[in-house]
Order: C-alpha cells, then sequence, then structure tokens
C-alpha cells in the first residue's frame, strides 16, 4: 500500500519518535562532541580521541553503559557521570535534528489533508521534549499531539498505542500505527493496523 492509499484510508496516524522520524544516532553524537569537549577543557584530555572511542563504542555496543567503558578507557572520573547524564537529558544540540527526508514528506502530507499525527516519545520525558524541541519540523509543530510513553499506565510502546486509542476515543480501524521494530507491537490489546515505516517508501 503507498502513501497516498493510507491517506485515503485512515485519519489517524501513530509514530514512534526515535528511529521512526530521525535516526537518534543524530541527537547522541552531538552530545559525545560536547561531553569530549568538555573533558578536554576540564581534564586536558584528547577530545578527538575520546569521541573517536565513544563513536565506535556506540557503533558496536550501543548507548547503554557508555560513559563506563569511555571512563575505564580514558580514566576521566566517575564525578563527569552527572555532567554527562545531563547533556543527555538537556543538551542545546549544535546543529537540529533533522528528520528522515520521506518521512517529512509523508507527515506533510497528512497534515495538509488535515489528518490527525500522534507521537510517542520513548525513554526519559525530559530527554524526548528535549530531542522533540530541537527538531526541525518545518510547519508540523502545531499538527503534532506528543504522549510520553513513561507517563502512560504500564509505560510501554504498544501500552502507549493503547492508551491513545483510548483517551483521544479513536476508532482502531481508522488509525494505523508506524513503528520500526515488530517488538512494539507486542502487547497491543487493541486490533490497529501497524507497519515498519520504512517499508512504506520501499519502490
Amino acid at each position: 500500500m503507498t502513501a497516498e492509499n493510507y491517506l485515503n484510508k485512515y485519519q489517524n496516524f501513530i509514530f514512534e519518535f526515535d528511529e521512526v522520524l530521525f535516526p537518534e544516532k543524530d541527537y547522541l553524537l552531538q552530545v559525545y562532541y560536547l561531553f569530549a569537549q568538555f573533558i578536554e577543557y576540564a581534564e586536558q584530555k584528547d577530545a578527538t580521541e575520546i569521541l573517536e572511542f565513544m563513536k565506535a563504542s556506540f557503533a558496536s555496543e550501543g548507548q547503554e553503559g557508555i560513559f563506563d567503558r569511555t571512563n575505564l578507557q580514558f580514566g576521566i572520573g566517575e564525578k563527569y557521570k552527572v555532567n554527562f547524564d545531563l547533556l543527555l537529558q538537556n543538551v542545546k544540540l549544535p546543529l537540529k535534528l533533522l528528520l528522515f527526508d520521506d518521512v517529512l514528506s509523508f507527515l506533510t502530507l497528512i497534515a495538509k489533508h488535515n489528518k490527525r499525527i500522534y507521537l510517542i516519545a520513548t525513554g526519559d520525558p525530559i530527554q524526548a521534549l528535549n530531542k522533540i524541541r530541537q527538531t526541525e519540523w518545518s510547519n508540523l509543530k502545531s499538527s503534532l499531539n506528543v504522549y510520553f510513553s513513561a507517563e502512560t499506565p504500564d509505560q510501554s510502546i504498544s501500552g502507549t498505542v493503547d492508551h491513545i486509542i483510548d483517551v483521544e476515543d479513536l476508532t482502531p480501524n481508522d488509525a494505523v500505527f508506524f513503528t520500526q521494530k515488530s517488538s512494539s507491537v507486542k502487547g497491543l490489546n487493541i486490533d490497529i493496523i501497524y507497519l515498519q515505516l520504512e517499508k512504506l517508501f520501499l519502490p
């Protein structure tokens, strides 16, 4: 089914944010850059080496535990974990976050057709809000209805979809949920169409 078919068939469009609308690494790598610069200033350790290590560590092992791995490699000091965590939450990014091109076009079409857009932000709500505020939304900001999964009853993505359907009084067969991974739909209590978003744009 093409994007136009979905626009004709559904009134409500629910999206995950991280990795669906934008690549989360665009946020994290800017945090790593600023943290490396801070450590160079505070501890006179080479920022380029720290940044390259963090980028490689993220690529191979992910975000979880990256401060501990960096501390072990460079001995920067456990006391700087507070600074790292605060940067993750509240960083002022040098560059705005950009939506995937195809996704931006699709969202623009949804808004143009006066359909509803619901956004599911996962993880720490403070960090999630910071990402949303620093995303380049073009003229879409007023069309977004944001839900933080951490503030819904069971805090899961599937539970947040159920919550949106319930509190917004949506008809399930009039809504579609776009995700990045199949695990996000495990536990859905409501029968709703879902799709990995990148498949929508396959030739």
